[in-house]
């Protein structure tokens, strides 16, 4: 780096303020050192450094008040100066609480060097890459890949510039928007503009992964782990190594599955099941849900220091019915898309067509947009699509949800005397029947996402 970034660490060990001294030195950083909060103060107002980071426990105290109390006070004067804590793992209950204050990341004893740099190096980053003005749409193609991407509204091209912008970190991000909304689109471009577009991009569904299988399917196993382990399995983070992971339906995810999630997003470090070997995890981690993650928290169904780990940076997308200007753009997209799939050229879009678009809600957002517009390209025929070709094609192709009053009466499904979930199972098993175990069809029917389904047929033991 052209010039030294000044980086201030606070701990009352020496050895401790030693050792990181020198690392920060070797990787290019000016380091100073204060050994106890009063001191720390004062070197800041001396230095101005570029980024602190602070023990959370001192001598005088073990339970992180000192340390809690240095960060307000680093607050009060340098509210968006970079702090990452230091803590250890049975204590990081603490390093929440200094992520309520404004800590931007916190580090576990024993660290490895590289992920704490790495950890620097995004804080920095994002500290010195601030959006000065609204950006146009050229703008960004000129300088990011967002080919897949379609939008002009001028709120989702904040967060596409957004996006751009945070791309070239390692920062962990949390992507929130309703089913549809293109979350799998958004986390993808944040690889493809990002340094590890060479590695691979793993997707990973986590509503789709029972807990019982969880860590074979993330960390992977070794011949005899267990007995069907066959031969050597590849888990996804060995997969995402050096490139980016993405943990979609993050909040569907078990609370035994989050902790073991929880120690390889804070170690980098992980162990293939039946194997004693330690393996690295350098890759760069993307989730998304459409949950509310801090309600979950608040009901204690997912972890807050889990939620902390995910959360670095948020985007939370847009529903399609606040960006509407954005429909007819979208379908002359995905027009373009069937004419190349099934070889059919020359279906239009009217002017009326279009206008009908734009007033549906969109519930299922661009993915039933996309869904409406390919049933009736296929079931009408027609070559321009007009609000009245909607319109019959929708007529001719609805189907109502399952509701209990109609499962109850076509099933004859004994309501009095069963419990709700006593209910829902028979529900699910008469709809897996009545469908042919197609799952998609059995959760559409029932009002659920297919995550939904599966943490239900986990649940009540049922095999389709």
């Amino acid at each position: 780096m052209s010039e030294k970034q000044t980086i201030l660490v606070v701990d009352d060990d020496e050895s401790v303020t030693m050792s990181l001294s020198l690392l920060l030195k070797k990787a290019g950083y000016k380091a100073i050192a204060a050994y106890d909060p009063v001191q720390a103060l004062e070197l800041l107002k001396a230095h101005s450094p570029a980024l602190v980071i602070h023990d959370m426990n001192f001598s005088r105290s073990t339970t992180g008040e000192e340390g809690l109390e240095l960060l307000q006070a680093i607050r009060v004067n340098h509210a968006k100066l970079p702090v990452i804590l230091i803590t250890a793992w049975g204590s990081i209950d603490l390093a929440v609480a200094g992520m309520k204050f404004g800590a931007n990341d916190f580090i576990s004893k024993p660290w490895s060097n590289a992920h704490l740099l790495q950890v620097i190096k995004t804080a920095l980053d994002l500290q010195h890459d601030k959006p000065t003005h609204s950006v146009s749409r050229a703008e960004l193609d000129q300088q990011f890949d967002f080919s897949e991407i379609v939008g002009q509204d001028p709120k989702f091209l904040q967060i596409l510039s957004t996006v751009g912008r945070i791309s070239k970190t390692d920062a962990p991000v949390l992507i929130l928007g309703e089913s549809g909304t293109g979350k799998e689109l958004i986390a993808n471009a944040l690889h493809q503009n990002s340094p590890r577009i060479n590695g691979e991009f793993v997707k990973v569904n986590l509503g789709g992964v029972p807990g019982s299988l969880f860590e074979s399917e993330m960390f992977g196993h070794v011949k005899g782990a267990f007995t069907d382990a066959k031969s050597d399995r590849q888990g996804r983070f060995e997969m995402a190594h050096q490139g980016s992971i993405f943990l979609d339906e993050i909040g569907d995810l078990d609370k035994s599955s989050q902790v073991k999630l929880l120690r390889v997003l804070q170690d980098q470090t992980y162990q293939a099941v039946g194997s004693s070997k330690t393996r690295k995890a350098n890759v760069r981690v993307i989730s998304a849900t459409n949950c509310d993650l801090q309600q979950l928290v608040a009901d204690g169904d997912f972890r807050e220091d889990l939620l902390y780990r995910i959360n670095l940076i948020t985007l939370r997308l847009p529903p399609l019915r606040e960006r509407p200007t954005d429909i007819p753009l979208i379908a002359h997209k995905v027009l373009v898309t069937l004419a190349s799939r099934y070889g059919m050229s020359g279906v239009t879009l009217s002017k009326d067509g279009e206008t009908w678009l734009i007033h549906q809600p969109w519930p299922g957002n661009i993915r039933q947009l996309t869904q409406v517009i390919e049933r009736t390209v296929l079931m009408s025929g027609a070559t321009e699509l007009t609000r009245n070709v909607f319109i019959e094609t929708q007529a001719a192709s609805e189907s109502q949800p399952l509701t209990l009053t109609q499962a109850q009466a076509k099933d004859n499904i004994p309501v009095t005397g069963l419990t709700l979930e006593e209910v829902e199972k028979v529900m699910i098993e008469k709809s897996l029947s009545q469908y042919d175990n197609n799952l998609t069809q059995v959760a559409s029917t029932l009002g659920l996402t297919r995550q939904a389904l599966y943490r239900r047929l986990e649940k009540y033991g049922i095999s389709p």
